[in-house]
């Protein structure tokens, strides 16, 4: 109540003293003011092509105060309203285009309504955060800093989740858990629009997976971080842009994608009146049922010959639920000061339950041993985020802001493990439950500062505190045989507190050198501050730690549409609560999984250098690349003492070297097809020391992808996509490779309603999946097939006001410091 009796007074001072502002001079009195019109199409100098979405201001005749504005339409246009008769300047800009300013703008009593026809904007001669391709490059765009995949002008996106899009987007590789790699490199921070989550720190794979496809408007990549990103995501930071459309009054979409495998369904509205908006929408994803099937073989070595064979296989049921709700609300208080609002829920259920028979071969030095195990596991999560900006803009300074940024966000986890088991041994008559109980709070402060000393010249500089509080409240119970009651295992029950403080600071510098280069170098300073306790250990345990990490990236433009990037910078990737966790996880007896609390971070050192280039017609984009990690953390796995069952643990095993090169191009035959494609290449150089063993491994990382779409008119269009990764690669061995084909039509009826079919992998009903790892004392191969062809109809119908316009209003919120577990693991 005090918030609300305090903003009305305030939105209401606001508007008035705006309204007296905004009215021309000689407008009081006088006799009745005539309103009108002012309109025009805004072109691009070179290409000729509309510029959409560039900013349009109505100034006073001196320039001082501004009157009124609009944004143009994805063909150019733009009208203001509402206009008293006078004396303007128009001042049109946007990021790529050198500002321009009409003067002597005037419309009169007799002509209230003015036209001014085309106007054309000149592209920067060096631009650092504007788009270096353009034209035909309308699915992606490559900037300077970033790689732009505008998912929403993809068919094959609907009725899929976020990794069914990320594995579309050049560089980067999903394999069919849900782990996301760039050039090879797992140790990523991923932003969703533009603002961490605390969502991804317990699992990638479930976080995406709550994604609906269908609201994923673009992703950017960005493979070298400047200084004002936090030091976390060694290997890059990746931004989901979800779709947020506003239009004055009320509008609205609602969307559903019914499938043989995956469902979908989503309301989203919007309401936009004058300097208020606001906005939301909850949607859901769920799957049928499905039996995947699982083998297992590992044979235990000693001196190289086999003593031991340990053998499983059964048959597993799934299910997933997720939903994702999101609630935003902004205010412009004036042309210079707004209040930004936004708030992300998400929940999420995972079941599965099987039967798995095994056999332990001791090669005729004892008796073979069978048992049989019945699961039943049950994992469900849900999250918030929710961030308050203020942002203040100063007249006459283009490009000055300030931004104050407050954000909270939490993830609370529930993982249940039944295990049943019969065998020849006792310890395979023993049943097992096994829960886990997580909480993780984020606080998170920030300021920033954008100051332009000239055109040539800007400063970028800010502070930011992440505050985390992390528990984990596990315990297991064990009933050695049918008879006998559950007794608690004390060695598997705990509390574990986990405190992690992040103190930052930044500067950066934007400079233009002349006219075709480009210079953007910064540093950032951070303080870690960590502590941790057990309930049933003493003392508690602190480490802290300082990086002073630079950033340099230099550009060259060769021509209007060409140009040379170098980059270099220095990152941190600090372990988040999947890799920290020390709940052992207990689906099977025969293979543990604990993390591990006193991982240090990876320490990154990156060189890059990149060319892109757009020849008639043809986007072609190519960069080389050379990463070095230290304290590398990888997961480690090593024979229990029993001699049975193994232990996977992570641990910072040793350092690696990786260098390699993508290449991605895209063009247009006919007017009507368009083609892509991207290659990535790396070679991985993995040193360590890890269980008394000394760990050596080269292999190369290959992925890519292909697709195109062919407009048969202009309401109907055909997508194809196909993409492929080799197997991950780690000291120890490597994980599945993956592969996926995709077909989608759409078919727009009306201008509210379209209508699609989604077809994935048509000649595969079922996928094989097949990892390896090896050690002196072990070799091991398991896999997994699985159902994977699927047909599925979406349909999307749009209501209220049509003529939408998007606008920017990102939080400066970014917490990509944290190497994020993505194997679908739990907290």
């Amino acid at each position: 109540m005090k918030l609300r009796a305090l903003f009305f007074p305030l939105a209401l001072l606001a508007l008035t003293s705006s309204l007296f502002a905004q009215r021309p001079a000689g407008s009081f009195g006088g006799g009745p003011t005539i309103k009108g019109t002012i309109k025009g199409e805004v072109f691009d100098e070179t290409t000729g092509d509309p510029v959409e979405f560039a900013t349009i201001v109505l100034l006073s005749a001196a320039g001082d105060r501004q009157i009124n504005g609009t944004i143009t339409e994805m063909d150019g246009s733009f009208k203001i309203t509402d206009v008293p008769s006078g004396k303007y300047q128009l001042k049109l800009s946007f990021i790529g285009y050198t500002e321009k300013v009409l003067e002597d703008v005037e419309t009169t009593p007799q002509k209230p309504d003015l036209d001014l026809e085309r106007i054309m904007l000149r592209a920067d001669a060096i631009a650092l955060d504007a788009v270096e391709v353009t034209g035909e490059a309308s699915l992606v765009e490559n900037r300077i800093d970033k790689l732009v995949y505008n998912a929403d002008k993809d068919a094959t996106n609907q009725g899929g989740d976020a990794s069914d899009v990320l594995r579309k987007v050049p560089l980067l590789s999903v394999d069919l858990e849900g782990n996301v790699s760039l050039r090879g490199s797992s140790n990523l921070q991923i932003l969703v629009n533009g603002r961490p989550s605390s969502i991804f720190a317990a699992s990638v794979a479930d976080a995406l997976k709550s994604i609906p496809s269908d609201q994923i408007k673009s992703v950017e990549v960005i493979t070298s971080p400047s200084a004002r990103y936090d030091g976390e995501g060694s290997g890059g930071i990746i931004n989901i842009i979800t779709k947020k459309k506003e239009a004055q009054g009320f509008t609205g979409t609602v969307n559903s994608s019914i499938g043989t495998r995956q469902n979908s369904g989503g309301l989203n509205l919007n309401a936009l009146l004058g300097r208020f908006g606001l906005n939301g929408g909850l949607n859901g994803r769920w799957s049928w049922p499905r039996d995947s099937e699982i083998k297992f073989n590992r044979i235990d070595l000693d001196n190289g010959s086999p003593i031991r064979q340990l053998t499983q296989d059964g048959v597993n049921e799934s299910t997933y639920l997720g939903v994702n709700g999101n609630l935003g609300a902004f205010y412009d208080f004036n042309a210079y000061n707004s209040l930004n609002l936004s708030g992300r829920y998400n929940s999420r259920r995972r079941g599965g339950e099987g039967i798995t028979n095994g056999n332990i071969n001791n090669f005729g030095t004892a008796d073979p041993i069978d048992f049989s195990r019945f699961n039943d596991g049950f994992s469900s999560g849900g999250g918030f985020d929710a961030t308050l900006d203020y942002r203040k803009t100063f007249p006459n300074q283009k490009d000055k802001e300030l931004i104050f940024a407050f954000q909270i966000s939490g993830q609370e986890s529930n993982t249940e493990n039944l295990v049943d088991q019969s065998g020849d041994l006792p310890i395979y008559q023993r049943d097992i439950i096994n829960e886990n109980e997580g909480l993780n709070l984020e606080y998170t402060g920030q300021v920033d500062y954008v100051h332009p000393f000239s055109k040539k010249v800007k400063m970028e500089t800010g502070i930011k505190a992440v505050l985390r509080r992390i528990d984990s409240d596990y315990f297991t119970q064990v009933k050695e045989t049918d008879e006998a009651p559950f007794v608690e295992d004390a060695r598997l029950t705990d509390l574990f507190l986990y405190d992690q403080d992040v103190y930052a600071g930044y500067l950066s510098f934007n400079l233009n050198l002349g006219d075709n280069w480009g210079l953007v170098a910064g540093t950032r300073y951070e303080v870690t501050e960590i502590g941790g306790e057990f309930r049933s250990e003493n003392p508690s345990f602190k480490n802290n730690y300082q990086n002073l990490l630079p950033s340099i990236i230099l550009n060259r433009k060769l021509s209007q549409f060409s140009s040379l990037k170098a980059s270099y910078n220095e990152r941190i990737q600090r372990p988040s609560l999947f890799f920290i966790n020390p709940f052992t996880a207990i689906s099977d007896p025969n293979t543990l999984t604990i993390g591990n609390p006193d991982l240090q971070p990876e320490r990154v050192r990156q060189y890059e250098v990149a060319y892109n280039t757009y020849i008639k017609g043809v986007v072609l984009n190519g960069a080389v690349y050379f990463r070095q990690t230290n304290d590398l953390i990888e997961q480690f796995l090593q024979l229990s003492d029993d001699g049975i069952a193994s232990t996977t643990t992570y641990l910072n095993i040793g350092s690696s070297d990786t260098y390699g090169a993508n290449v991605f191009t895209s063009f247009t035959v006919w007017k009507k097809l368009n083609l892509r494609a991207s290659f990535n290449y790396g070679r991985y150089n993995g040193t360590g020391f890890a269980g008394g063993q000394q760990l050596t491994r080269s292999a190369n990382v290959i992925s890519g992808n292909m697709g195109g779409s062919f407009k048969f008119s202009d309401k109907i269009r055909l997508d194809l996509f196909s993409f492929f990764r080799n197997r991950n690669q780690s000291l120890q061995g490597a994980t599945a490779s993956f592969s996926i084909i995709s077909v989608g039509a759409n078919w727009t009826v009306s201008e509210r309603t379209t209508l699609g079919i989604r077809v994935i992998e048509p000649w595969n009903e079922n996928k094989d999946f097949i990892s390896e790892l090896s050690g002196p004392t072990f070799s091991q191969l398991s896999s997994f097939s699985i159902p994977f062809r699927s047909f599925g109809l979406n349909v999307s119908h749009k209501f209220g006001q049509i003529d939408f316009k998007a606008q920017n209003r990102r939080s400066r919120v970014k917490n990509d410091d944290q190497k994020s577990g993505g194997d679908g693991g739990d907290f």
